[in-house]
């Protein structure tokens, strides 16, 4: 079940901690966390596969990497464990990251990693996402066990961070069978009408000021630390967002054209402000939740996404949850309409420098690391 406590312990006693440096897989969200990294004053390292991946951080002199790690394949960093903590590094993941690596390997990858680890062993199976985000309030489109009960428009989806790669709509079991892979694992989802907003959060548990968590259970009564909404996308996906041009769904399946769910690129957007009271209810929900899942007492550490579709009756249905940054923070790089009010400039990327500079500063690292 990945590092415990006393080895990560061990791993930092040799850590020069006024040289850490930040270690990302040159991919997803690396631009924001290695350009936050620098406006914190961290060094810096990518960690690449291919030569061309390299060159093109050039085009970015504000988040090029002051080192880099060359790789035939990302599996290698297993091996390179001692490597990185020799250079006092603190990996940063992101879903190129684990889904690179493998959810297996990330966990038992031997390096100190910012957030919890262990979290992604949740977010991994939508079962376990599902069994913690209605622990946490939410409410979640239905869930279709069995394919030949389909009797209206069900959305399918794999496991993993594929950003969207082959899902496909079905309107009925022909449909599903026309289009499923049955050699991945897939769940069968309600579709939901409505507007999708993808909202991004950043809970710091080392922070006593702000809007703090309330605990639950054993931990009722107790302040679990600072909750803030960064920022909220939406997603370009291809080619589904230009269907509705070409006719229904059945005129296109005449033409031998299926609807794909492929995420090309991320728009800003912002939600009604009457809207947030619930927003911030749902996500202190979930972080509280997170620290009652078995063999997970540390809770959420860090940024997590809550995918949520709003239907005209202006209610939420939280279809999916994303436990570390996503891509979708990348158009706020130089800040959001919402992390601008308490502080400018602030990305995603950038909020993980800022909580572990001041982790470091305060002699509490261990406490936001995995």
């Amino acid at each position: 079940m990945g590092v415990d406590a006393t080895t990560l312990a061990n791993w930092l006693s040799s850590y020069d901690c006024d040289s850490i440096t930040i270690g990302v897989v040159a991919s997803h969200s690396s631009l924001q966390i290695l350009h936050g990294a620098r406006m914190e004053g961290f060094r810096t390292l990518g960690i690449a596969v291919g030569e061309n991946r390299r060159r093109f951080y050039s085009a970015f002199p504000g988040a090029e990497p002051d080192e880099w790690l060359m790789l035939d394949d990302y599996r290698e960093m297993l091996d390179h464990a001692e490597w990185f903590r020799e250079r006092n590094v603190i990996i940063i993941p992101h879903g190129s990251l684990v889904e690179y690596l493998g959810a297996e390997n990330f966990r038992n990858l031997e390096v100190p990693t910012f957030g919890n680890r262990g979290i992604l062993y949740w977010e991994s199976s939508r079962a376990r996402q599902r069994e913690w985000l209605q622990a946490g309030g939410c409410t979640l489109p239905k869930i279709i066990d069995n394919p030949h009960d389909i009797d209206g428009p069900v959305i399918i989806k794999y496991a993993g961070a594929k950003g969207g790669e082959g899902y496909f709509i079905a309107r009925d079991y022909r449909d599903f069978r026309r289009n499923v892979n049955l050699e991945e694992e897939f769940t069968i989802q309600e579709y939901v009408l409505g507007c999708r907003y993808y909202m991004h959060f950043f809970f710091d548990p080392t922070a006593t000021d702000g809007f703090q968590v309330q605990g639950r259970g054993e931990l009722a009564g107790k302040n679990l630390g600072r909750l803030e909404l960064m920022s909220m996308d939406r997603r370009d996906e291809s080619n589904v967002d230009e269907f509705y041009k070409l006719g229904s769904l059945r005129d296109l399946r005449e033409m031998a054209l299926e609807p794909s769910f492929v995420v090309t690129g991320n728009q800003p957007v912002v939600i009604r402000e009457s809207l947030l009271p619930r927003a911030f209810e749902m996500a202190e929900g979930t972080v509280s939740a997170s620290f009652e899942l078995e063999e997970n007492a540390r809770g959420m550490l860090g940024p997590f996404c809550l995918e949520a579709i709003v239907t005209d009756k202006l209610e939420f249905k939280i279809f999916e949850i994303s436990a570390r940054i996503v891509a979708g923070s990348k158009p706020f790089i130089g800040g959001s309409p919402y992390s601008d009010i308490n502080e400018p400039f602030m990305s995603t990327g950038r909020r993980i420098a800022r909580c572990l500079r001041k982790a470091l500063n305060q002699g509490n690292i261990l406490d936001i690391i995995s």
